[in-house]
């Protein structure tokens, strides 16, 4: 380790040390919001921890205040009590005057006098004092607005003078003392496979593997399974599924159906597995890794904070980011890849930083009487020229084409927040249309962003255009079946006149004409002619023991724009399951399955 590594080790280890003795002598406790008892109209949060530092609560509301979020607290002792809260003004990016998602906090039903969330950055905000003549209180986050406040953790000190540590792993070892969390994660147990992600990859993934006779731990970071397919996104699945000459790839996605329909029975049908363990709330953060392999991965629980470990000889990223990935180190690229590289004709001439962009979908209703709505002076503001009328907005509600997926996740979904409520706000109160608009209401806005890519980790193999149209034929060990069309999402143009830059809408560009699409039950019509994706593109080429199902696989841009749909990435996750069976049996890497044992892969196929 070199010696700036030292440097930096050092003064974290002060910095712990220094907060250490200030808790010791000091009286702090500390609560995350998201451990909070009765969550109320408040939603849990978790997307943007990696970035923020820990899951918030969310007052999602569409405009009309929640439900108070409540839960006992217990204080070492009685007297006047300093409250903190960590939170922060989400349109601060933009320099708006005004900060839409205010609230604040009660003390046994006592509100204490300061509003939250108007600060320019996530950071500790004074709530206010209170004197307290009993130890076991009631907290409470009383929402004033509706419009998407937040709040990650309140903090009580007896001295209203205190430098709280808000970033880093300063922040995150100050959280771990203030709750008397071990500094040593437990264990979760030995396992054959660990998958990460729990969309459809990591399903189909988890359920195959566990059938064959492996011990499977399923780690989700949500409190519902599904992925984009799940309750909060329902995306339905496209891509046609077992298809020859592997048609046994596909039915565990037929099985599964889509999972937004009936996700109780998603949780039964794994509770069925006897070799399988799911973790639901689980966020992997942490990978221990010797070399080339990974040993095991650390997960935090999203409301606890508990930490776990778990440890496999093989592990599998159907995370979608490929955040198993990255946290090990695996080669991983982003954006356009040009022309020339790959000849790829729909590739620009020049690489690019350029993604598919981010969703988050919406709907309204009619009413029997009149419904009204604000103006929202901190939205985007519309014109006749630039508003969009319409009463839903699904997949073409689409931002962050040229921003960081990952690390700007949080700014892209509250910018599109802004797009939809400033688009409402001129429909219902300004717009030449507004009569059509006057008895309807927001019924629906996501606030799980859908993201169609990000990062995409390196194989033996990376998967092309030309591999689509055709030229697959050169793989022997291709195998997973796509049908559907290269579909780029861009900007659309006539959004971009408004918006450069910074659009919200977007328009598909298909690899033909004709789409000819039927709306139909897992949208089974085939679209594109069949091309089959080789096995060398679901593992990694720098990670011995990791494979990868899902959006992250190894494949250009202009490829991922079909291979991304979820029928075919089931079928990505099927196969993974099949061949770290045989991974299990000799004792092998995945590379090794396609060296020496690729042609008992495809006949346990068959």
């Amino acid at each position: 380790m070199n010696r700036i590594y030292f440097i930096q080790i050092f003064f974290v280890s002060f910095f712990m040390f220094i907060f250490s003795i200030q808790i010791q002598g000091e009286n702090l406790v500390l609560i995350e919001a998201e451990s909070f008892d009765n969550k109320g109209g408040w939603k849990l949060d978790q997307q943007f921890m990696d970035q923020m530092g820990s899951p918030v609560l969310l007052a999602h509301g569409l405009g009309t205040p929640v439900e108070d979020a409540t839960t006992k607290i217990q204080l070492p002792k009685v007297g006047k009590w300093h409250v903190y809260a960590r939170t922060w003004n989400w349109c601060s990016p933009w320099t708006v005057k005004d900060a839409p998602g205010l609230f604040k906090i009660k003390i046994n039903n006592q509100k204490l006098l300061n509003d939250l969330g108007k600060g320019n950055a996530w950071g500790w905000e004074y709530a206010g004092s209170i004197n307290l003549n009993k130890i076991e209180n009631t907290i409470s986050l009383h929402d004033l607005t509706g419009f998407e406040g937040r709040c990650d953790a309140i903090l009580f000190s007896q001295k209203e003078e205190f430098k709280i540590p808000n970033k880093g792993k300063v922040l995150s070892q100050f959280r771990k003392q203030c709750l008397s969390l071990p500094d040593k994660p437990k264990s979760a147990g030995n396992y054959d496979l660990v998958v990460v992600g729990g969309g459809i990859g990591g399903l189909s993934t988890a359920i195959i593997a566990a059938r064959q006779g492996q011990k499977v731990a399923l780690i989700n970071d949500r409190p519902i399974l599904g992925g984009n397919n799940s309750s909060e996104l329902q995306v339905v699945v496209s891509g046609k599924i077992k298809q020859e000459p592997y048609p046994r790839l596909g039915s565990v996605v037929e099985e599964i159906g889509n999972i937004y329909k009936n996700p109780e029975e998603i949780v039964k049908i794994l509770q069925r597995e006897a070799n399988l363990l799911y973790f639901k709330n689980m966020h992997v953060f942490a990978v221990n890794k010797t070399g080339k392999d990974i040993h095991s991965v650390t997960a935090k629980h999203i409301e606890s904070s508990e930490e776990s470990v778990f440890y496999a000889p093989l592990f599998v990223d159907c995370t979608g980011n490929g955040s198993l990935g990255f946290l090990a180190g695996a080669d991983f690229r982003v954006g356009r890849e040009m022309q020339s590289e790959a000849n790829e004709s729909l590739a620009p001439l020049k690489p690019d930083n350029m993604t598919l962009g981010s969703t988050v979908f919406w709907d309204s209703k009619e009413k029997e009487n009149k419904t009204s709505f604000p103006l929202c002076d901190w939205a985007i503001q519309f014109t006749e020229e630039s508003y969009e009328k319409e009463f839903s907005g699904h997949g073409f509600w689409e931002t962050g084409f040229t921003h960081d997926q990952i690390k700007e996740s949080e700014y892209l979904r509250d910018y599109l927040f802004r797009a939809i409520y400033g688009n409402w706000a001129f429909l219902k109160n300004k717009s030449a249309n507004k009569d059509e608009f006057q008895n309807r209401e927001l019924s629906h806005i996501g606030y799980i962003l859908g993201k169609r890519e990000s990062r995409r980790l390196l194989g033996d193999v990376i998967f092309r255009q030309s591999d689509i149209e055709g030229d697959y034929v050169k793989y022997n060990d291709a195998i997973v079946t796509g049908t559907y069309s290269i579909d780029q999402h861009l900007p659309d143009p006539k959004n971009s006149v408004f918006f450069p830059g910074n659009e919200f809408k977007s328009l598909m560009k298909h690899n033909f004409n004709d789409i000819g699409v039927k709306r139909k039950y897992l949208r089974t019509d085939q679209v594109n002619p069949p091309y089959r994706i080789p096995y060398r593109c679901l593992y990694s080429k720098d990670i011995n023991n990791l494979f990868m199902a899902g959006r992250n696989i190894s494949v250009t841009h202009v490829a991922l724009c079909s291979t991304r749909v979820q029928g075919t990435t089931g079928m990505m996750g099927e196969l993974v399951g099949y061949a770290s069976t045989l991974c299990k049996k000799y004792n092998c890497s995945p590379r090794d399955i396609y060296k020496y044992h690729i042609e008992e892969l495809t006949t346990l196929l068959k």
